[in-house]
């Protein structure tokens, strides 16, 4: 029986499939569906979980080049939860871009987390190293 680590095995089916500059989304409740992209389904209930919980479930064996956040994300939030994503991402380069163009970078990610989460444009496009 697995006994650490990410438990959900749909989770570790889909990251198994995350190779070298791939990229993997973390979406929160309310982030569109594509149709043919595969989602993990995690929400539960408002902010179980959360984005950044999927996150520090994953940095310990998903090795992240980079990360993509929309720029509204930066305006819409309160300098506190801006603190939090970014002690989350540290190490890593973000670039923000306006939420129409990030969205634009899903269909091409390998698949899609949805999580709970209530923070508004919370949403983030990972890319493998």
């Amino acid at each position: 029986m697995w006994k650490s680590g990410i438990l959900n095995p749909h989770v570790n089916s889909l990251l198994s499939r995350v190779r070298h500059t791939n990229t993997l989304v973390i979406a929160d409740r309310g982030f569109p569906s594509w149709p043919g992209l595969e989602t993990v389904d995690l929400s539960l209930v408002d902010d179980i979980p959360t984005v950044l919980d999927v996150l520090r479930a994953l940095r310990p064996n998903f090795v992240i080049g980079q990360a993509w956040m929309a720029e509204e994300f930066l305006r819409e939030n309160t300098a506190e939860v801006r603190e939090r994503f970014a002690r989350a991402l540290e190490g890593m380069p973000v670039i923000y871009e306006p939420h129409v163009e990030l969205k634009r970078r899903v269909p091409a990610a390998v698949g899609l987390i949805r999580t709970g989460d209530t923070i508004h444009y919370a949403n983030m496009v990972l890319q493998s190293a």
